[in-house]
């Protein structure tokens, strides 16, 4: 028997301002980068607040550049004060002309571009438990100058 597909609940948008890259270098496991993350903000209908300087996007390229498996993180403070770490995990697959302009900090056709990411969210007080208790799924967008997320809670 099927059961019916969840539904999704809009919690925020992210606009996470990076710094340059630091190149890593190739590994066994393939390209590695980190991807210092400087601040940004957060606003939606559930979540608001600023992403808190001082959080990485280790990066992972495969497939001669075409596949690039994130994972960031950082603190988001929200307008109350509280405070909700993210372990974001990330799939981009794009050509490999579009992951070169990416990796070169241009921008590209974001219907090019497949970005899907798991957010995992951890939060410290009792008015924002419930992060703690929910499954979060959202999109992505990279630019040269940042990432805009789209963050959703599963249902």
């Amino acid at each position: 028997m099927t059961l019916p597909p969840p539904s999704l609940e809009h919690l925020c948008d992210l606009a996470v301002t990076i710094a340059a890259p630091v190149e890593v270098g190739h590994t066994p496991a393939g390209l590695r980068r980190m991807i210092p993350i400087t601040g940004g903000t957060v606003t939606g209908p559930r979540l608001n607040g600023k992403v808190l300087a001082g959080g990485a996007d280790f990066q992972l390229i495969l497939g001669e550049g075409t596949q690039a498996h994130l994972d960031a993180r950082y603190v988001i403070e929200l307008d109350d004060g509280s405070r909700v770490f993210v372990q974001n995990t990330a799939l981009r697959v794009a050509s490999l002309e579009n992951s070169q302009r990416i990796m070169q900090g241009q921008p590209v056709n974001t219907d090019e571009v497949y970005f899907r990411c798991q957010p995992k969210l951890e939060a410290t007080t009792p008015a924002w438990a419930w992060l703690n208790e929910s499954q979060f799924i959202g999109t992505g967008r990279r630019a040269p100058d940042g990432v805009f997320l789209s963050f959703y809670r599963v249902l």
